[in-house]
């Protein structure tokens, strides 16, 4: 590693692998696996080639489970078939270059009986998620109150993450990251707003942590711990929330410590984005940032000029972009020539077909005025 300040373009080595730059690609459901298997398609492969100068691809949430579908047409990472449909996407990844983990994905009550026989979406508790719909094949519907998970059932899933690692490792992924953020199951157990079990998983924060600590160490024997990752969002949203989140999201930093994890991702928008935390509400990644040793990746909000500076203040080692990359697959190419961004068409982010998907312009197609002039009217 160099002495010299970091920056967008500086090689890093994030745990097992090295990156050339500092640009993450964010994780983002695009609902394009749109096969009866769930699987990834050839548009899918095409989608992450095209981004494959990214420092590091972290693709869309990858399902573990039936049990953990909560949206029409987002791929899983449990049967045959997604394996292979994955090991077609990460072989093309790696000839193109790129390095690409899975995100490992269950999302518990953010879900519906349309995707689970008629059963209900299971959760630490039974406790409805405020003002969410899940996207069926009915279009949106309410979300309804959840199943709480059996003690017994709590082990059976632990086991559906590590089969998820075990799978991503024979589809070629680098390493993967769990999802703990966003509301989905991980962050339903660590934030007591979700959370009211009276059992060794509910109450204390040492309670409430320990599904995703255990979550994380069977990841962890799967792969190593130089290839996994996990993301959180200490400040997450109105379906979400705990009552002390920077104790809570401390203690849970301090834990991870001890797996020597490749890195923490923290979801923290900048003030001004539309998930950003309430107005007069402290950031809580700079706490984690001094509590957690290895790698800390920041996402939300961030442009060229923003990104730069958390480096160079030393906030993160890595700097994750999302909208940025759905519209400029060339994005590490247009943030070094300080190239105008393509806007996106934010209208076909979760429609199946490939416009908006795999049909934004790189720079070296800017022989195709018309296409350029079509996204940047939209």
């Amino acid at each position: 590693m160099s002495h010299h300040t970091p920056h967008l373009f500086s090689s890093y080595q994030l745990g097992a692998i090295e990156l050339p730059n500092r640009l993450v690609m964010a994780p983002m459901t695009r609902s394009r696996a749109t096969n009866p298997e769930n699987a990834a398609t050839d548009s899918v492969v095409t989608y992450y080639v095209q981004r494959a100068t990214a420092g590091l691809i972290i693709t869309e949430g990858t399902q573990v489970s039936k049990q953990g579908v909560g949206y029409i047409n987002t791929p899983g990472i449990y049967s045959d078939a997604q394996v292979a449909a994955w090991r077609k996407v990460t072989d093309a990844v790696h000839a193109a270059g790129g390095r690409i983990f899975a995100q490992l994905w269950h999302v518990g009550r953010v879900s519906h009986p349309y995707f689970h026989n008629g059963e209900l979406p299971v959760a630490p508790s039974a406790i409805k998620p405020e003002g969410v719909k899940a996207f069926t094949g009915a279009g949106f519907e309410e979300v309804p109150t959840p199943r709480a998970l059996e003690l017994s059932e709590i082990p059976g899933v632990v086991e559906q993450f590590r089969l998820g690692a075990r799978n991503a490792k024979a589809a070629g992924f680098d390493g993967v990251e769990i999802h703990g953020a966003n509301g989905y199951l991980l962050d339903q157990f660590l934030q007591d707003g979700a959370n009211q079990r009276t059992d060794e998983y509910g109450g204390s924060v040492e309670n409430r942590s320990r599904f995703v600590l255990e979550v994380v160490q069977a990841v962890v024997e799967e792969l190593g711990a130089d290839r996994v990752g996990l993301r959180i969002a200490p400040q997450g949203g109105a379906s979400i929330q705990d009552s002390n989140p920077t104790a809570t999201f401390s203690y849970l930093a301090e834990q991870l410590n001890r797996f020597g994890l490749a890195y923490l991702h923290v979801l923290e928008p900048l003030p001004g984005h539309p998930m950003a935390r309430a107005e007069g509400k402290p950031a809580i990644a700079p706490a984690l940032r001094r509590i957690f040793q290895n790698t800390f990746i920041l996402n939300g909000g961030y442009t060229q000029e923003t990104a730069e500076a958390a480096l160079a203040n030393n906030e993160a080692d890595l700097i994750a972009f999302g909208v940025p990359f759905i519209a400029n697959p060339d994005l590490v190419a247009r943030f070094e020539q300080s190239a105008a961004l393509n806007q996106p068409d934010f209208a076909t982010f979760y429609v199946p077909g490939d416009k908006g998907y795999i049909d934004y312009p790189s720079l070296h197609e800017a022989t195709q005025p018309e296409k350029a002039a079509e996204y940047q009217s939209n």
